[in-house]
């Protein structure tokens, strides 16, 4: 059983930017792909972006995101973080992280393991 747990959630104007991080209880980190999702509140669970498994070379992002959100990992600290910037109050949301071994780049529903969440409120 894979734990995650994310950070870094807060409060920030429009405009601003936040990290977030997500540690994984696995030694074998590398071996899985790691993904960022958000649900707001009234609203389904959406995805945001996606990092390849091992050395994370390739990424995927939602179009509402990209150009603005940037997923990278760190196998040493078997850590994902997702870099936030210009954020929108539409980017108001829980932010969850999710792992899956060996899976899809692409592959939105194929996730294994669910951290808990995170809370990111952008202000107007």
């Amino acid at each position: 059983q894979v734990q995650l747990v994310e950070s870094g959630g807060g409060l920030v104007q429009a405009g601003g930017s936040l990290r977030l991080s997500c540690a994984a209880s696995e030694r074998t980190f590398s071996g899985y792909v790691m993904g960022w999702f958000r649900q707001a509140p009234g609203k389904e669970r959406e995805f945001v972006a996606a990092i390849s498994w091992s050395s994370g070379d390739r990424t995927y992002y939602a179009d509402s995101v990209k150009g603005r959100f940037t997923i990278s990992r760190d196998n040493a600290k078997n850590t994902v973080y997702l870099q936030m910037s210009s954020l929108k109050p539409e980017d108001t949301a829980v932010y969850y992280c999710a792992a899956t071994p060996r899976g899809s780049l692409y592959g939105k529903d194929q996730y294994r393991y669910w951290g808990q969440g995170t809370q990111v409120t952008v202000s107007s």
